[in-house]
């Protein structure tokens, strides 16, 4: 596969969406994208399993790392990509190929940027979090991420949102004691004892801070439910798995420790949490880069890669051409304008 990084956004795009690219799947688009940037003379180019690196070298008193992943989700029988009307269809083309192809155009169109440039292009982003292309490279090689800002080319509908909220999954038990269905009153219903953990969860109230500026959104919601021994025994035990969204203002510490004392009395194994990342809008990079793309930075609700960069102390945010609302759909699309102004935006930035 040869990419033709000369083609107009929305053109490079298809091209890249028609490089299938499931999780774990992503060497045939990895392999494209270094033969590409290789031929660039003004980047040095690292190649790290199915992750590539790119990076200007001049000298400049800023240095800003732009970063996609290039996996998608399985394909819902919407490959290849196809145009209708004013929209570009296929798996990935939203979250996030498009963000992709202005990373590719932005890195062949501008050889002298106004600050250093380091392009990054990594794998399995959707998938568990100890796959991550980038956690990868920021534990094997993090002198390669440096830089006082960080954008993640993430669908936000062409608005800069900043930093993202933590994500924490637990188990809540209810135990109770087995008997024959036949004679339940010589047990206790583990499954009836649950309808008081989903009691706290009906009651539960959100909480909307603000973090820097920006207001996050927190959610508590049970996602699975698990129970039951055979159709003629009471049960003795029920998980209600629950996931926190909670905003950057609580570390991953206080949000374990949040949702303990919410099911006080229940047993609680946290199974998976990972922190958020403060918006950094106050920092001057990010705060340039905001000026620059111009509208009304929102806080991003959701977990994304911008959290491995605030543990490395850069300042980051997601800004793409992309719909998160569309990611992941069989009717996935993004809108050919958006990638055009996304793409007029970014080049604006990097050459005034």
């Amino acid at each position: 596969m040869d990419l033709d990084l000369s083609l107009a956004a929305p053109d490079l795009t298809a091209q890249i969406v028609d490089v299938e690219s499931v999780s774990g799947e992503e060497k045939p688009l990895a392999d494209a994208i270094e033969v590409a940037l290789c031929r660039l003379p003004h980047l040095t180019v690292h190649r790290d399993g199915n992750a590539v690196v790119a990076r200007t070298a001049l000298g400049r008193g800023r240095r800003v790392v732009l970063a996609g992943h290039i996996d998608t989700v399985p394909a819902a029988a919407n490959l290849p990509s196809y145009r209708e009307r004013d929209a570009l269809y296929g798996c990935g083309s939203s979250d996030m190929k498009s963000g992709v192809a202005v990373q590719l155009r932005l890195a062949a169109l501008v050889p002298a940027p106004n600050q250093d440039v380091t392009y990054v292009f990594y794998d399995c982003e959707e998938v568990e979090a100890e796959r991550n292309g980038l956690l990868r490279i920021s534990r094997g090689s993090p002198e390669l991420l440096r830089g006082d800002l960080a954008v993640l080319m993430e669908p936000t509908g062409g608005v800069v949102e900043g930093g993202c909220q933590g994500t924490l999954q637990a188990e809540v038990v209810a135990r109770g004691k087995r008997a024959h269905s036949g004679r339940s009153w010589l047990g206790v219903n583990a499954i009836h004892q649950a309808g008081r953990i989903l009691d706290v969860l009906r009651a539960y109230q959100a909480a909307e801070p603000d973090v820097d500026g920006l207001t996050y959104h927190e959610g508590l919601n049970a996602v699975f439910i698990s129970g039951g021994v055979a159709g003629n025994v009471i049960p003795d035990e029920c998980v209600v798995t629950v996931n926190f969204r909670f905003a950057p203002d609580r570390s991953a510490a206080q949000a374990v420790e949040h949702v303990r004392e919410v099911f006080a009395g229940f047993e609680v194994t946290v199974t998976d949490v990972a922190g958020g990342a403060r918006p950094g809008l106050t920092q001057p990079a990010a705060a340039a880069f905001a000026a620059a793309i111009g509208g009304t930075p929102r806080a991003k609700l959701g977990w994304t890669d911008v959290a491995r960069f605030d543990e490395l102390g850069i300042a980051a945010v997601n800004y793409g051409p992309g719909d998160p609302q569309l990611a992941h759909r069989a009717d996935e699309h993004v809108d050919v304008a958006a990638i055009t102004d996304c793409e007029a935006r970014m080049l604006a930035w990097l050459t005034a």
